[in-house]
C-alpha cells in the first residue's frame, strides 16, 4: 500500500464519516442546502447520513481489507454522483458545492489509486 493511497483513505474515512454524523446530527448549517436542492429533511439520517459514515468507515477499515476500501470507494462515488445529479436537477448552486465536488473526487481518486495497485 503506497503512502498517497494510505492518505486518501485516510482523509477520505475521515471526511466522510465527519460529513455523515453532521448529517446525522441534523447540524443547522445543512438545512438549508437541503431545502434548496428540493432534498427532504427526512432524509438526512438515512439515508445520507448512514450512507455517508458507512462509505467513511469502509474506506478507515480498508486499511486493514484493502477490497472493503475498493467498494467503499465505489459506492461512495454513487453516492456523490447522485448529490451532483440532485444540484443539476435543483439548479441549485450554492458556495458549499465545491465541498460535493471535493467528495466526488476524492472517492474517485481513491478507487482509481486503489485498482492501480
Amino acid at each position: 500500500m503506497s503512502t498517497l493511497y494510505t492518505i486518501l483513505l485516510l482523509v477520505g474515512g475521515l471526511a466522510n464519516l465527519g460529513s455523515g454524523i453532521g448529517a446525522a446530527v441534523r447540524l443547522k448549517v445543512i438545512l438549508p442546502l437541503m431545502d434548496g436542492a428540493h432534498v427532504p429533511q427526512s432524509m438526512l439520517v438515512f439515508p445520507i447520513g448512514v450512507l455517508k459514515i458507512a462509505g467513511g468507515l469502509g474506506l478507515l477499515a480498508g486499511l486493514a481489507y484493502p477490497p472493503l476500501a475498493l467498494a467503499s470507494a465505489a459506492g461512495l462515488i454513487l453516492f456523490w454522483a447522485c448529490a451532483v445529479h440532485t444540484h443539476i436537477l435543483a439548479n441549485f448552486w450554492p458556495k458549499e458545492t465545491v465541498g460535493t465536488f471535493s467528495f466526488l473526487g476524492l472517492a474517485i481518486a481513491t478507487l482509481a489509486l486503489g485498482l492501480a495497485l
